[in-house]
This record gives C-alpha cells, structure tokens and sequence, in this order.
C-alpha cells in the first residue's frame, strides 16, 4: 500500500500537467522536490490504514510531511479511505458508511494543521470547532463547494467514475505520463476545478474547463492552455484536479490496471 500511494503521487507529479507543480514547473512557495518529498513522506502512513480511523491516517501523514509545507492534505484526505477499504477488502462504500466523530476530528485538525487555505469565511461544521456530526456528514455539507468532499458524499463517484475509466482508456493509446495529462484533461472536462472556483470564482473555474475540452478537441495546444493557467502568479492552478489524478492513478495501482 506505502509503494502504491507512493507511486501514485510521483506518477502525478511527474507528468507535465497544465496549470500544475511538474518537473519543468516550480510555483514560488513549492517545488516538484517538494512534492516528490511529501509523496515518500506518507506511504508509511498510508500502509498503516488498516489499523486505525481514517481520520487518524489523514492526521499522521498531514504531521509526516509538514516539511514540504501544504502539499498533499488534498491527496491523503482522498487515499486514506481507498487505502482502508482495500486493506480491509470492502467497498470504499462501506468505509465511508462507518466514519464517525472521531474520523471528523482528526481530519479538522488536519485541515488547520495545513494551513488550508480558503477557511476565512466560516461555514457550517467549519473545521476550527468541535464536530458534533461523523465525518462523512461534514463532508456531504460541503460538497457543493469541494470536488475532495463530493468524492466523500458520492462513494468516490468522480474517482471510479471519470477517472478510472478515463486513466484506462488512454492507457491503451499513450505512454504512461501522456495519458495521466489527458487524464487530467478529461476531469477537468468533466468536473470545473473547485479551488480555482474558491480562489477566482465558479466562472474561472468553468472557463479552465472549457479550455480543456478545447485542447482535448483539438482546437488548443496543450501549450497555450498551460501558459493561460500559469498566467499571475499561477493564478488557475487546478490543484483538485490533481488531487483526483493521484487518487485515480492510486486505484488503478491497487487493482493492478496500471
């Protein structure tokens, strides 16, 4: 489970995906070694799932890659349940079905450990206070908002949905990195990235996802996408996206499709 989680998030990393942290592309608070860093740093956490709560798998490997700053919170608040229920030999389903409080609490210390951004404005079971309700239900009431929550509320629907399917599919076609960049293209085809609508607005968010669809048809380079997310600073960094990637290539890594 440690090399799948491992290889899944190097996998991502290292594919030159528009808009995002690649090889050939550093943002200015966090570099690819960082991210490569942070993926080594919680595979051993994520072996660990099976014995204990999902919250408490998503605060351990939080704590273990806080040198390389907030770089994966999305990524392990998406493998810790996949990883439980593979190990346990269950649906992701049933893993989810069984989050409670305690799973909440950790996972809200997790988000402020980070330093997540996008938490100045409170919310509705908003993680600097004490969560009265399980996990799950906390992240079925911010699904509207965050693709990472949805996946909580829906089963994973994006991740086995799109994702997997999407991954396999160009599998048959590409090398392994090309096809994690159409993988990439195809989520945001189908999904507008939600922290680009947290940082720019839902209206960003739909007009990155039209791009994508422009460059899957042929009508964009895949370069002139990527310098329009880039453009400010990163501005349009589809950073869920990724986060989703990481999680479908994670899948396809456990059932043995990749």
């Amino acid at each position: 489970m440690a090399a799948a989680a491992q290889l899944a998030c190097v996998l991502e990393v290292s594919a030159e995906k528009p808009g995002n942290i690649t090889p050939s592309h550093d943002f200015h608070d966090t570099s690819y070694e960082d991210m490569v860093r942070s993926a080594i740093a919680i595979g051993p956490e994520l072996a660990r799932a099976g014995e204990r709560g999902v919250g408490e798998t998503v605060l351990a490997a939080v704590r273990a890659s806080r040198g390389a700053g907030n770089t994966n919170l999305g990524i392990v608040l998406l493998l810790a349940p996949l990883a439980r229920a593979a190990l346990d030999g269950v649906p992701v389903a049933a893993t989810l079905d069984a989050l409670d409080v305690a799973d909440a609490r950790a996972v809200y210390a997790a988000i402020r450990l980070a330093g997540a951004g996008g938490l100045e404005e409170r919310v509705e079971h908003d993680v600097r206070d004490e969560p009265v309700i399980g996990l799950r239900e906390a992240m079925a009431a911010a699904a509207e908002r965050d693709a990472i929550a949805s996946e909580y509320a829906t089963g994973f629907a994006i991740t086995f949905g799109v994702g997997v399917p999407a991954l396999v599919s160009a599998l048959e076609r590409l090398p392994v990195r090309d096809a994690i960049v159409e993988l990439h293209l195809r989520l945001l085809e189908h999904v507008p990235d939600t922290l680009i609508a947290r940082k720019r607005g839902a209206e960003a968010a739909a007009r990155v996802s039209a791009g994508a669809r422009e460059v899957l048809a042929g009508r964009l380079t895949l370069r002139e996408f990527d310098a329009s997310l880039r453009e400010r600073g990163n501005a349009l960094n589809p950073g869920t996206t990724a986060d989703l990637v990481t999680a479908a290539l994670f899948v396809a890594l456990v059932e043995g499709r990749l």
